[in-house]
């Protein structure tokens, strides 16, 4: 689904900052790999290389064979394959949950109202907050708008999801909500790529867990391997740390 070669991405801000260096993997369609690591350690720009939010300085990332860094793709196409959400919302404050979901469906995919509205309401129950569809993101707690957000992107058909740690602006106790919707993503086959630093999530769902420190990635592994058996000094560290 997913191929990265050796990708470098560094920001002028004011001294060259690599954010991230030589850095490659694949993701298997159906595949939930989560990203973990230290603050600064490359991992929302990883994240964001993959719908090219950011460019890198060079290396190669092919969705479904396709070079999304080539002038000659069409990076809107992939954008609408490839779902995003941040850990702020971003939602239209002067829309209704109901508008934020149909909105792009109408807009990007131009989709009649009636099959948008079906797949809206559909999305809102998946989701679980059709009771707050006439609501506005102001009137919803930070779980509830982190749910809309998610049906927003489902809402395009996409064939991946990215997570750019999605429950770091919430309260303790919405998070699970939030888990709860992405666990059943991952149970329906969604590919899922999700930077997080909960470690009960990546345990129970990942595929795959990727480490990263210093732009690069140290250590890759099942979740078996890699919280039980670690091999690099870096990881042990880590989990010393933020699992303690």
């Amino acid at each position: 689904m997913i191929e990265v070669k050796n990708i470098y991405k560094t920001f002028n801000t004011p001294h060259e900052v690599k954010a991230l260096e030589n850095v490659s993997c694949n993701i298997k369609a159906g595949e939930v790999v989560v990203v973990i690591g230290p603050s600064g350690s490359g991992k929302s720009t990883f994240l964001r290389c993959l719908n090219r939010l950011e460019t890198a300085n060079y290396g190669e990332i092919l969705i479904q064979g396709t070079d999304i860094f080539s002038p000659q793709t069409d990076i809107n196409k992939i954008r609408a394959e490839v779902g995003m959400v941040f850990q702020s919302f971003n939602l239209f404050p002067h829309k209704t949950v109901y508008e934020n979901v149909m909105l792009t469906q109408l807009k990007v995919l131009k989709r009649n109202k009636s099959e948008a509205d079906k797949k809206t309401s559909y999305l809102l129950e998946k989701v679980g907050i059709s009771d707050k569809a006439k609501a506005y993101p102001t009137q919803l707690s930070g779980g509830q708008q982190q749910r809309v957000a998610i049906a927003r992107a489902l809402a395009m058909d996409p064939k991946v999801m990215l997570f750019d740690e999605p429950t770091s602006a919430l309260d303790p106790e919405m998070i699970g909500e939030v888990l709860s919707v992405m666990k059943s993503l991952a149970k329906e086959g969604m590919t899922m790529v999700v930077v997080t630093h909960e470690m009960g999530f990546a345990k129970e769902v990942a595929d795959r867990v990727i480490f990263m420190d210093y732009g690069k990635i140290v250590e890759e592994g099942t979740p078996e391997h890699f919280f039980k058996n670690p091999t690099h000094q870096r990881t042990k560290l880590f989990l010393e740390q933020i699992l303690s």
